[in-house]
């Protein structure tokens, strides 16, 4: 594997990709985590998936192993695995082939074609989750405040979406210090969502305009 796409690019971003093999490591110490299917991860500079993917894959693993014999819930919760992996990236094509790569992982592990619902609805929300924009100043690419899809998944073909403020949520380490003036309060009291969701379902997500960055469906 290449490690860099061109030297300007690391001038410019600092751009160098983690080989695998050091990527498989690193995701070793959370060993637990990366097997959780619900476990939420977000690479703060995902590049074309280096981490993510490998994420993914071991999340479908555990889905496989829980889910493998009901096709139901094999659809269903290897979906919620892509729900809860995330990513920020500032470079424009990086981004492409990272929610592409997210979305080949997942339609070869379900054997999906573009058509199915499922992968649309997958489509959707890595248009949601992969954010092109910059970790730093917490702005999508056209200076809007990233925000992020909390998916929850209630069971029988259900999901639950609340959306939340990249800012807001990480000033929950300040909030829950000892001596802060918010120290007492529970999370749901501090951090509201921006938007909640009434309950849908696959074809529900499947059914939602596309987003850009995202190669249009066959």
């Amino acid at each position: 594997m290449n490690l860099i796409k061109s030297k300007r690019r690391v001038a410019d971003h600092g751009e160098v990709f983690t080989p695998p093999w050091l990527v498989e490591k690193m995701l070793d110490l959370v060993r637990g985590e990366t097997e959780r299917i619900d476990s939420r991860f977000l690479e703060p500079a995902c590049g074309s998936g280096n981490f993510l993917v490998p994420v993914l894959q071991r999340k479908l693993a555990a889905v496989e192993a829980k889910f493998g014999r009901t096709d139901f819930e094999r659809r269903h919760y290897a979906l919620l695995a892509v729900m809860c992996t995330y990513g920020i990236e500032l470079l424009a094509d990086n981004i492409i082939e990272c929610r592409a790569n997210m979305l080949e992982v997942f339609a070869d592990y379900l054997n999906l074609d573009e058509t199915d619902e499922v992968y649309l609805a997958a489509y959707y929300v890595v248009s949601q989750n992969l954010v092109h924009g910059d970790a730093l100043t917490m702005r999508t690419h056209d200076g809007q405040a990233i925000t992020f899809a909390e998916w929850g998944y209630l069971g029988r073909g259900k999901y639950q979406r609340r959306d939340f403020r990249l800012d807001v949520l990480t000033q929950m380490s300040s909030f829950t210090q000892e001596g802060s003036l918010f120290a007492h309060l529970g999370k749901h009291e501090v951090f509201t969502p921006i938007k909640a969701y009434p309950p849908m379902n696959v074809r529900d997500l499947a059914c939602v305009p596309s987003e850009d960055g995202l190669r249009e469906p066959a």
